[in-house]
């Protein structure tokens, strides 16, 4: 018998990352590292847990093997509980149908049962592919004390960025009064998180109605919250002024990145009021060569450097040779820079190799370097290339 919760979360973390490119062609976009010794959806997970939400549903779908083994039981984030805790969603075999899920809807939709075993009062619908930390807790007292059926997480973006996300527009005391997905001309800069919390009955309601829907996209942006707002149901804003990114595009993986970097980065990762937890094994201590130079940069353990490395971020067990410089750039686990190469404005993905005297990267443009890719010596890989090599 499962005791009375108040509030559980979902955790969407299914999606491709067609976005970002080569990164998420053997990985799902909620376990692309990050920071060095972190994966994206540390931050969802660390920000339930310090919420004080242990019941967590993380909902996969695309490339999951890779993010079910990083998760395992939840110990690294305090979620390895008898009565709660972590749970993997996958997609499933139902009596009439084995679908993949259709839509960030569906996948909730299909998942109401282990909802309903926990008897919560509200649900926290969450993203696993966001950088940020928030305390759900506020958000869900002031989803109570305004009597919301939904309260969704909103944050001021630019202009010019307003049309990649659903915009709201509220009134004095956030009621919302519209709200489009995506819209080609934006009414306002108050832009959806992709958080919610719904009253459970509410959401099984129009999640139900939602599936009879056979023309429906099945998305709680496209479908669900204009079709609460057209029953005149109590929605509001709730405005969050933290540090928050979707790191959905290579830039924006980059410029989060680089947001760690400086006497005063933007983000803060040893804070330990509100921690960051991570499924990380570390490894031996750095070794950092005696010609080697250094500058403004995060250089994990395991990392062997005899060269220059310049504000960029390396994850654990990166070799760079004697003679070979990078700057500017995401290194992520297990990769080999030979002697002489250069390496500027890139991100390169795990388990790849840089040839002696290579060249990658040329610009501020980002040049992408796919997972287990060897590039030869001496190569001139231009500003602003996708290189998967002969292995995707």
């Amino acid at each position: 018998m499962y005791k009375y919760r108040d509030c559980i979360a979902m955790i969407l973390a299914g999606g491709q990352g067609s976005r970002l490119q080569a990164i998420t062609d053997k990985v799902a976009k909620p376990a692309v590292s990050f920071g060095g010794k972190y994966r994206i959806i540390d931050f969802t997970l660390s920000n339930c847990v310090n919420s004080g939400i242990y019941t967590v549903g993380v909902l996969t779908q695309y490339q999951p093997l890779l993010l079910n083994e990083y998760i395992g039981n939840g110990s690294a984030w305090d979620l390895d509980r008898m009565d709660g805790g972590v749970v993997i969603l996958p997609p499933y075999q139902a009596k009439n149908s084995a679908d993949w899920y259709k839509g960030t809807a569906n996948a909730v939709y299909k998942n109401i049962n282990f909802i309903k075993r926990y008897n919560p009062e509200n649900v926290l619908i969450l993203s696993g592919d966001h950088i940020y930390k928030m305390d759900y807790s506020k958000m869900l007292s002031y989803h109570t004390v305004k009597g919301a059926d939904c309260t969704i997480g909103t944050i001021d973006v630019p202009v010019e960025d307003a049309s990649r996300f659903g915009i709201l527009t509220t009134s004095e005391d956030n009621t919302i009064t519209e709200f489009e997905e995506k819209p080609k001309i934006p009414k306002s800069t108050t832009a959806s998180m992709g958080i919610y919390i719904f009253k459970t009955d509410i959401l099984f309601k129009y999640l139900e109605s939602d599936e009879k829907d056979k023309t429906s996209s099945n998305d709680f942006g496209k479908n669900i919250i204009p079709a609460m707002l057209k029953s005149n149901l109590k929605l509001y804003s709730y405005p969050f002024n933290g540090y928050w990114r979707d790191v959905g595009t290579v830039k924006s993986l980059w410029e989060a990145d680089m947001d760690l970097l400086g006497d005063t980065p933007s983000l803060e990762l040893n804070d330990r009021s509100w921690r960051i937890y991570s499924g990380y094994k570390p490894y031996p201590p750095q070794y950092i060569g005696d010609n080697a130079k250094i500058i403004n940069s995060i250089i994990t353990e395991g990392c062997e450097i005899y060269g220059t490395v310049e504000n960029s971020v390396l994850s654990e067990n990166v070799t760079v040779a004697r003679g070979a410089h990078v700057s500017n750039s995401i290194i992520m686990s297990n990769v080999k820079i030979e002697k002489g190469s250069t390496v500027e404005y890139a991100i390169i993905d795990s388990g790849s190799t840089i040839g002696a005297g290579a060249t990658i990267g040329t610009s501020s443009e980002i040049t992408v370097v796919g997972s287990s890719v060897d590039i030869f010596p001496g190569s001139d890989i231009p500003g602003g290339s996708i290189y998967r090599g002969n292995k995707s």
